[in-house]
């Protein structure tokens, strides 16, 4: 299998689905490595195999898929916060501006001092049919879900 730049080049975002009661300690590690340690919070990483490793070691607990830019820029409008729990404070341009770079991996946000775990709310409506102990491929919300995590965060932001 051929690898293109653009399975090269892509920003992942992963969104704490199930709570801490009964996770065993290496998948509690892990989800810490993450920076996932409340239900509700994402983060956006990139498709490294470390990461891919990770995701899949937690897959009962998260779910995750491909963010586009527009769905970054929600994300950093509402729910960016810099040191002291603070909003951004730069203007929908520069936002706009600063999500393209970082989405073609030429900025990162610790560039910028923003926190790289982001508070979401529950999504309105809930989750998916199946509820949070089902995999999102048979109706639940867990593990991968490819381009549909952008409709599960325009709920959630």
């Amino acid at each position: 299998m051929v690898k293109t730049k653009a399975d090269e080049m892509r920003r992942i975002a992963t969104v704490r689905v199930r709570g801490k009661v009964h996770v065993r300690g290496e998948i509690a590690d892990t989800l810490r490595l993450l920076k996932l340690n409340k239900v509700n919070h994402c983060v956006i990483l990139d498709n490294r195999p470390q990461y891919k490793g990770m995701l899949n070691k937690v897959k009962d607990y998260i779910t995750w898929g491909e963010i586009n830019t527009e769905n970054m820029e929600n994300l950093l409008v509402k729910r960016g916060r810099m040191a002291g729990d603070k909003r951004i404070n730069i203007d929908h341009k520069e936002v706009k501006a600063f999500a393209k770079d970082f989405m073609n991996f030429k900025t990162e946000l610790a560039d910028i001092s923003l926190k790289p775990v982001f508070r979401l709310k529950p999504p309105s409506k809930g989750y998916e049919r199946e509820g949070i102990k089902k995999p999102y491929s048979v109706g639940g919300s867990l593990g991968y879900r490819g381009d549909k995590i952008n409709d599960l965060l325009g709920k959630m932001a």
